[in-house]
């Protein structure tokens, strides 16, 4: 199936974006868009996420739609872990450092305000204890 893009927008208007290459795409994202109105994204994936991601313009919305994921959210308290199953959704509030896990093959579709997305490494030091 692959990755799809499309961007939601004003008056209702929707365009497919270009494939995904990187962190960078965002910022190009955004100069494309004006960044206002919403990122829909179709993923298949099969391994855990190298990074973490957040979006302080908004909440995103997650949503399984094969397979199985689990959402990993940083907070203050402990992180949490948010085990999604095909027609499942959790949501990332606006400004929470999450990232995911592949149960085997999965799909996910994301809704998300992605104007000023950042992403950093997941790596030991910032990796969730277990």
């Amino acid at each position: 199936m692959g990755d799809r893009f499309a961007h939601l927008g004003e008056a209702g208007s929707a365009k497919v974006q270009p494939a995904f290459a990187g962190s960078e795409w965002y910022e190009d994202y955004v100069n494309r868009t004006g960044g206002e109105g919403r990122l829909v994204a179709l993923h298949d994936f099969a391994e855990d996420w190298t990074d973490w991601e957040m979006h302080p313009a908004g909440d995103e919305m997650v949503v399984c739609t094969k397979g199985a994921m689990v959402l990993i959210q940083q907070n203050p308290d402990g992180d949490i872990r948010i085990p999604l199953n095909a027609g499942e959704y959790a949501i990332n509030p606006a400004g929470v450092w999450h990232t995911a896990d592949a149960c085997g093959a999965c799909t996910a579709l994301f809704v998300t305000p992605a104007r000023d997305t950042a992403h950093r490494p997941r790596n030991a030091e910032t990796q969730p204890k277990a």
